[in-house]
């Protein structure tokens, strides 16, 4: 009995090991399997077109530190980075319609992992505007409309408060600081510490981390395989297909109109995630484009 026992207990262990070293096996970075390689950093390093000082200690090292976490963050990158190609087109024409680098689609990564999130302070959609800043530049917010999670309409008020930002603080590194801490924020700091740019800055934790956190996402995202991404064309989440139909009354049943339009409720909603009720009063009589599959 004692031998049969050692056996079985011999067989389990090698069942354990075996399944350890496959679980393994997939996992490789570095030039040996299942050894973890720290992430190389770049000789050279732009945002906007802007140089960044990355030769200079503590800025290698907090951007290592940012690189470090989203590179070994999988499961988060990876999902975002399937999001990209459902996405980036979107966000990459109209930042270019309105004269704002490509670079700062990497900002929205940062703020929403293009995800229509809500923050703790109400900050929402991909852009996380908050409720004053968004009408500010535009944006319908009420109960029935929130266009802070219309893509195309969020995406256009952040362009232009990047540029307003841009002209007010002279960089486009210092518009993507003030886009975490505000610009008169970000102006104070300026004043107070006798600077002209964010890296020579001291500031709160976050805003000191955000720069280096959008520039660990760009250059993990440009050359995802480099950082133990393998993905095929055929793992991004592909684009939805859609056509509009303009409405510019009252609707009293979204999911009724849906249904008349040949699709249902639910993706009525996940293509218009700025309808906020289950209805449209619409008493203003205003025009909305609404998208709808492609059958």
């Amino acid at each position: 009995m004692k031998k049969i026992f050692l056996v079985s207990l011999g067989a389990i262990l090698a069942i354990v090991v075996i399944g350890l070293v496959a679980f393994d096996q997939p996992y490789k970075i570095g030039n040996k399997s299942g050894s973890i390689k720290a992430p190389a950093i770049p000789e050279k390093l732009t945002f906007g077109g802007e140089e960044v000082p990355i030769g200079e200690f503590d800025i290698h090292e907090r951007f290592d530190r940012e690189l470090m976490i989203n590179t070994f963050w999988h499961s988060q990158t990876m999902f975002t980075l399937k999001k990209t190609r459902r996405f980036f087109p979107t966000i990459e024409k109209i930042l270019k319609e309105n004269g704002v680098p490509n670079d700062f689609k990497y900002l929205a990564v940062a703020e929403s992992g293009l995800a229509n999130l809500v923050s703790p302070a109400g900050a929402s959609g991909f852009w996380q505007f908050m409720e004053s800043t968004g009408k500010r530049y535009d944006l319908e917010i009420n109960s029935e409309v929130d266009e802070r999670y219309h893509l195309e309409k969020a995406t256009k008020a952040a362009a232009q408060y990047l540029k307003d930002s841009k002209e007010k603080l002279g960089s486009w590194t210092l518009a993507a600081a003030a886009y975490n801490m505000g610009e008169n924020g970000v102006e104070r700091a300026l004043e107070k510490q006798d600077a002209n740019n964010y890296y020579d800055l001291l500031l709160n934790e976050e805003t000191a981390r955000y720069m280096f956190r959008i520039l660990a996402i760009k250059e993990i995202y440009n050359r995802p395989n480099d950082f133990g991404f393998a993905l095929d064309s055929s793992d991004y989440y592909r684009v939805v297909p859609t056509k509009t139909v303009k409405v510019d009354y009252a609707v009293n049943d979204w999911a009724k109109f849906a249904k008349d339009n040949g699709t249902n409720y639910k993706m009525l909603k996940i293509l218009n995630p700025w309808l906020r009720k289950t209805y449209l009063k619409n008493t203003a009589k205003k025009e909305y484009e609404i998208k709808l599959p492609m059958k």
